[in-house]
């Protein structure tokens, strides 16, 4: 058995990277989903969210407005630079053989996944509003109006995945923590029957051992009665 340690700090640089493997982890589809629906949000906020009534001017398809769209855009472009990061992230994770790097990372991914997922939900309640409050007079043809649900569908979605991508990050916090994160001891314990040595020992050296509750060779208990009676006696005058 190898030794794993936190984070399977013990098996850094002993893996290959296995593109096949890596690709069909949960964790990496994940990943992709959540790099695909944040895309599909800010493309169609970008592309149809906008419209043009008599004028130049160019109006938000959320009730004309404008912080609506910026949102969806921000959240959409941060959370796709996100995913990029992070999986760039899993990929060079196997070879990182410090556990407070790897504790710093799964930190990380566990920390912006958690923000993430809560934003996609401000944006996700935010956006379905004010599409709910928007009359269909400020939409000619319905323009954008196809842009405006598909943004509030994959809004949800991306909750979804960013909330699972939470989960899977506070998993992997929790089992790095109980296997010595915070020490030097990632390795795999010793076998019960070892005897641990505080200085390395070289080859062929002879170890002596001495057990603190065996009582030293030829030593004789004495009964304090007899040192009375053998104790010689003062002479009289």
């Amino acid at each position: 058995m190898q030794p794993a340690g936190a984070y399977g700090a013990g098996k850094a640089g002993s893996v290959n990277f296995d593109p096949v493997a890596f690709f069909t982890h949960p964790r990496t589809i994940l990943r992709l989903m959540s790099w695909v629906f944040s895309m599909v949000v800010f493309s169609c906020i970008v592309n149809e969210g906008y419209i043009n009534i008599g004028s130049e001017r160019l109006l938000c398809v959320f009730n004309n407005n404008a912080d609506a769209c910026n949102y969806g855009v921000t959240i959409g472009v941060a959370c796709f630079l996100g995913s990029i990061f992070f999986l760039i992230l899993d990929v060079y994770f196997p070879s990182i053989s410090s556990v407070k790097d790897r504790r710093r990372a799964v930190l990380l991914d566990l920390v912006f996944s958690g923000l993430a997922s809560f934003l996609w939900f401000v944006g996700f309640c935010f956006l379905a509003n004010q599409w709910q409050s928007t009359s269909p007079d400020e939409l000619p043809l319905a323009q954008g109006s196809d842009a405006a649900r598909a943004t509030i569908a994959f809004c949800f979605f991306s909750i979804l995945s960013w909330a699972v991508l939470t989960l899977s990050a506070l998993r992997r916090f929790l089992n790095g923590s109980s296997r010595n994160l915070f020490t030097w001891q990632h390795l795999e314990p010793a076998p019960s029957n070892a005897r641990a040595t505080p200085y390395p020992i070289a080859s062929g050296a002879t170890i002596v051992t001495t057990n603190p509750y065996q009582a030293p060779p030829f030593t004789e208990t004495l009964d304090p009665q007899k040192l009375t009676q053998q104790r010689p006696m003062a002479p009289a005058f």
